[in-house]
């Protein structure tokens, strides 16, 4: 049974730093892509960063460019959102998903089988 469970989460100031961690298991957490979304409240959850397999490759919202940064550590089964000069508007629920999409498909939610159940960033003004 696959299981993704976030960590990281909390209160923070605005331009304020946080890194968000998933640790991943129950597959070969190798050979599959990695990504990050968030939901807010009333909005639908969105993409804001994925990795393939390899970390090879990367993709960002572009709410995320330069202020984010994705990565993973596949041998000890962790993913990480590195999330600089936060704002209020990065306010909500960010969840990590595994799936196997690659090259743009790895922005689409739909893609992804397996989901955690989700770490809490409130950004303060």
């Amino acid at each position: 049974q696959v299981q993704l469970v976030e960590s990281g989460g909390g209160l923070v100031q605005a331009g304020g730093s946080l890194r968000l961690s998933c640790a991943a298991s129950g597959r070969t957490f190798s050979t599959y892509t990695m990504g990050w979304f968030r939901q807010a409240p009333g909005k639908e959850r969105e993409f804001v960063a994925a990795i393939s397999w390899s970390g090879g490759t990367t993709y960002y919202a572009d709410s995320a460019k330069s202020r984010f940064t994705i990565s993973r550590d596949n041998a000890n089964g962790r993913v990480y959102l590195q999330m600089n000069s936060l704002k209020p508007e990065d306010t909500a629920v960010y969840y990590c998903a595994t799936g196997r999409a690659a090259g743009s498909r790895m922005r689409d939610r739909y893609n992804y089988d397996y989901w955690g159940q989700g770490t809490q960033v409130t950004v303060s003004s």
